[in-house]
């Protein structure tokens, strides 16, 4: 018995562990009653809380933290003991309540007609929705759950296992970071386990009545931080996700905090009504939400204008355009769930975002007369480190071929792609295998910002533009045929989107996008 007894601890403590490795997909029971799990031999017994079985590992809370063991060499006891022979996956997200309510029933609904499966819809309170995936015989399988609350209880929720995945407007922050590393879920921001669903956008709103309409980035900054800019600043409540993002991009690289005598409103709508209605107040709204306000654009020091457009939101150009994440706790997923990331992708799926009031990353053609304003941008800055001779090879290239929306941008100080980038990146190389650039060439167009050297930022853009080509062939491996051509080429500063003295300016600036001839 003791040599036995010794074994099951040491089980125990080796999936202690290795929780981690396992994604801990919801039981369908009661998960808060707490079980008791006993050895094959009745060596050992723990009693905790059932917080995931995916089919073949139980994970329970116990004094080793989450504890995930191989559940027929157990015996389990209690109302929470899931049924081997009835269970089905059960995904458990939580977070903003309008990609709860709005965005993700339509998806999942969507999904489930691609499949020829049947979607069964319960509303079981007013913050819970339960959506429940059949096939043709009325098998089971696949369960959602979606609890519509805010990005903060979302994140809270998946550190405490009370979901799987976090419906977030805006990224995780460092400390969600450290807290979910800390009860063994790490590699939130990893490509497998962070998923963008679409794009919104923050644009700033002022009442019909008013005059303004442009405002920089830097007057934002201050207006909301307590400046005096003769406008009053209104937002959403602390809860909410875009509010946040709104901290996190704007005041906080402004190394600024938000003033206390900012006015909050429960929800956007009530802020929408509120600043249609009051002069000399403005609000920051989703895009699709402006409703009776005046939309205004952005404007830098440089004179450079950045309008809250589809086309403006899908390359990112627009300063405050925001992906929608969905994160997952864990790398491991059932089948269902695998399927589901992988239709995200489709043009079927696209079009569900566009319905439900949202902006989804599939690549939109820019003609080259809507490049009018990018080509005065690039003549303005030419110089002795920007000669006529540069500006007509970009001219004589560009012209060539056609610029899609997709386009990519990276992270802060570092050469990792961006959130959305990566998106967009996987989205190319979908494509590509799907033959939809058969016979055609792919320029990858590297730019930087203005600041240091011309010769080096030109060679630096170059790098970005490689950079962005060997990711595209690392993932597509054999799958890049040879009747797809890929031609990377560098511009520098030639062609700038923002001005290079505000942090979003020069990442504007830095970027590569796509191209494709005819």
């Amino acid at each position: 018995m003791t040599r036995h007894k010794n074994w099951f601890d040491r089980q125990v403590r080796k999936s202690a562990a290795l929780a981690a490795a396992f994604f801990l997909w919801a039981a369908p029971v009661a998960a808060q009653d707490p079980v008791t799990v006993t050895s094959d031999r009745g060596g050992l017994s723990l009693t905790g809380r059932v917080i995931g079985f995916d089919g073949t590992y139980l994970t329970i809370e116990s004094r080793y933290g989450p504890l995930s063991l191989v559940y027929d060499r157990v015996s389990c006891e209690g109302a929470a003991c899931p049924d081997p022979a009835t269970w089905y996956p059960q995904v458990r997200l939580s977070g903003s309540n309008r990609l709860a309510e709005v965005l993700m029933p339509a998806l999942l609904d969507a999904f489930a007609r691609s499949q020829l499966l049947t979607a069964d819809v319960v509303q079981s309170d007013s913050d819970h929705l339960s959506i429940t995936l059949s096939d043709a015989e009325g098998a089971r399988l696949a369960g959602f759950t979606l609890r519509a609350t805010t990005t903060d209880e979302g994140f809270a929720d998946l550190v405490t296992f009370q979901a799987d995945a976090v419906l977030a407007m805006r990224e995780v922050r460092p400390g969600e970071l450290t807290r979910a590393e800390e009860v063994g879920l790490k590699g939130l921001t990893a490509e497998r386990q962070s998923h963008v669903l679409g794009l919104d956008a923050l644009v700033p709103v002022v009442s019909p009545l008013e005059t303004v309409d442009r405002i920089s980035l830097s007057q934002l900054a201050r207006l909301y931080a307590g400046g005096t800019t003769g406008l009053d600043p209104h937002l959403t409540d602390v809860g909410d996700g875009q509010a946040q993002a709104f901290e996190d991009r704007l005041l906080r690289t402004a190394r600024l905090s938000l003033s206390d005598s900012v006015t909050r409103h429960p929800d956007a709508t009530l802020l929408t009504e509120v600043i249609g209605a009051t002069p000399g107040a403005v609000g920051m709204v989703s895009f699709g939400n402006t409703a009776t306000a005046q939309a205004i654009s952005i404007e830098d020091s440089c004179g450079y204008v950045s309008v809250p457009t589809l086309t403006a939101l899908k390359t990112q150009d627009y300063p405050l355009t925001l992906p929608l994440f969905l994160y997952l706790g864990q790398q491991r997923q059932p089948q269902v769930m695998r399927d589901f990331l992988t239709w995200l992708r489709t043009p079927e799926a696209h079009l569900v975002v566009r319905r439900a009031g949202f902006v989804d990353q599939g690549p939109i053609h820019i003609p080259l007369d809507a490049q009018g304003q990018r080509f005065v941008n690039a003549i303005k800055s030419a110089g002795p480190d920007l000669p006529l001779e540069e500006l007509q090879r970009l001219v004589s290239m560009l012209t060539a071929h056609t610029r899609l929306s997709t386009t990519f941008r990276f992270e802060v100080g570092g050469t990792r792609l961006e959130a959305a980038s990566r998106s967009n990146l996987r989205d190319l190389a979908l494509a590509i295998e799907a033959g939809t650039y058969a016979g055609r060439d792919i320029l990858l167009a590297g730019f930087s910002d203005g600041q240091g050297d011309a010769a080096a930022n030109l060679a630096l853009s170059e790098e970005r533009a490689q950079a962005v080509a060997d990711a595209l062939k690392k993932l597509l491996g054999s799958s890049l045929s040879e009747d797809v051509s890929l031609t990377v080429a560098a511009f520098g500063e030639a062609l700038p989107m923002g001005c290079d003295d505000t942090v979003w300016g020069r990442s504007a600036n830095r970027r590569v996008e796509l191209w494709v001839g005819d």
